[in-house]
């Protein structure tokens, strides 16, 4: 099993900036991918930002020249970096570690931490 944390989420006025944390403990052997997810509002969740465990790193498109994603080598941290924040981007941001062993997925979830981007 795989516990993870997520920290940092606050207000701020648009324009701001964010760094998110999502700390992990228990066996992260095998995690292979370290991504953040968010949901906004009466939307679906919804895929920001994504990590391999090779440290390859991609930004969906909604998002590419303000956020980025960094982690450490020994997959306990994960960061999610939010520049020029915007009043769309308030939504509840979640980690996720994917572990691929024998075959088979299993998908782990943090909490979720709350961003809210209001003036």
């Amino acid at each position: 099993q795989v516990q993870l944390v997520e920290s940092g989420g606050a207000l701020v006025q648009p324009g701001g900036s964010l760094i998110l944390s999502c700390a992990a403990s228990g066996d992260v052997s095998g995690i292979y991918t370290m991504d953040w997810y968010r949901q906004a509002p009466g939307k679906q969740r919804e895929l920001v930002a994504q990590m391999s465990n090779d440290g390859k790193t991609k930004i969906s498109d909604s998002w590419k020249g303000r956020f980025t994603i960094a982690g450490d080598n020994v997959k306990r941290l994960l960061f999610l970096q939010m520049f020029s924040l915007k009043p769309d981007d308030t939504a509840v941001y979640y980690c996720n570690f994917g572990r691929l062993r024998d075959g088979a997925w299993s998908h782990y979830w943090g909490q979720g931490t709350q961003v809210t981007v209001s003036s």
